[in-house]
């Protein structure tokens, strides 16, 4: 059987035209076009709660997730579970257990895969607030430090060093980022309630050192000095501020773990104020 070059038509073996468009017969088998790949189901979830918040996913049959370890509440018997390390060769395992090791995560992650249409609820460690992030192929975000939760497994999990010295010495989160790529659904739990801001380019925006949780890559990561040296010390706001430009998304916290802890500790006096040299010491500080 021959086939009309132009639309495909099937032709008798003695014709010099394509009865369908007239076309001049040059008789070559017809290659149809391959369909499209499958395009996977989108994630099926709700954020549930206010300040102790659950995100509750229904998973479908084949979809799998990975998570923080200890991060899972509840699931029903058809969703299986196995913890691993990420990477395929012993190499592999060992340089991303000492980067988990480095983002304040845990060594292993936890896969979470549905035989049968099925539900997982995961939630953080403290009360705050769960943002999921929709990533397009190749879009990255950056995020403190362990505010990992969990994410579809086309999304890559990475550690982002920061850039500048300065940033890392004096930024009170380190040097270490955690950068979520997609293409994916990802979602981060951090402390209190989000704030977010969509910067236009050469905006700025300047933000307690340890009250930024996610911002695009897009966005330029600095540290600035206070003012004045009196308002350093004595203003209760430490001695540095982060300085995000740009163009580019920004979610901040309103509260987070040191302060919580500050403000919960049995010899506290009363006020707010820091210590104003703090920020000095501890490079690799984190908020847990």
């Amino acid at each position: 059987m021959t086939y009309c070059t132009k639309c495909g038509a099937a032709l008798n073996p003695d014709v010099r035209f394509c009865a369908n468009c007239g076309a001049p017969v040059g008789a070559v088998p017809f290659a149809p076009v391959a369909p499209p790949p499958p395009v996977a189901p989108p994630l099926d979830y709700t954020i549930v709660g206010e300040n102790l918040q659950v995100a509750r996913i229904r998973l479908k049959p084949g979809q799998e997730l990975f998570a923080e370890a200890g991060k899972m509440v509840y699931k029903t018997p058809n969703v299986t579970w196995e913890t691993r390390m990420s990477g395929e060769s012993i190499g592999e395992k060992i340089w991303g257990a000492f980067k988990r090791t480095l983002m304040g995560e845990s060594l292993f992650l936890t896969y979470f895969r549905a035989m049968s249409p099925g539900e997982i609820g995961f939630a953080g460690s403290y009360p705050g607030r769960i943002q999921p992030f929709h990533l397009n192929p190749g879009q990255s975000v950056l995020v403190q430090r362990d505010s990992f939760l969990f994410a579809e497994t086309t999304a890559q999990l990475n550690i982002a060093f920061v850039k500048k010295l300065g940033a890392g010495f004096f930024g009170g989160e380190g040097f270490i980022l955690e950068k979520l790529t997609g293409p994916g659904v990802v979602f981060i739990h951090a402390g209190g309630d989000f704030i977010d801001f969509d910067l236009k380019p050469g905006e700025v925006l300047q933000v307690d050192t340890g009250c930024i949780v996610a911002f695009d890559e897009s966005v330029q990561y600095d540290i600035q000095f206070v003012g004045g040296i009196k308002t350093a010390i004595f203003g209760g706001e430490g001695l540095f501020l982060a300085t995000l430009t740009g163009p580019g998304h920004v979610t901040i916290q309103s509260m987070t773990l040191q302060k919580m802890r500050r403000e919960l500790a049995p010899q506290r006096k009363g006020g707010d104020e820091h210590k104003g040299f703090s920020s000095l010491s501890g490079i690799f500080d984190s908020d847990d």
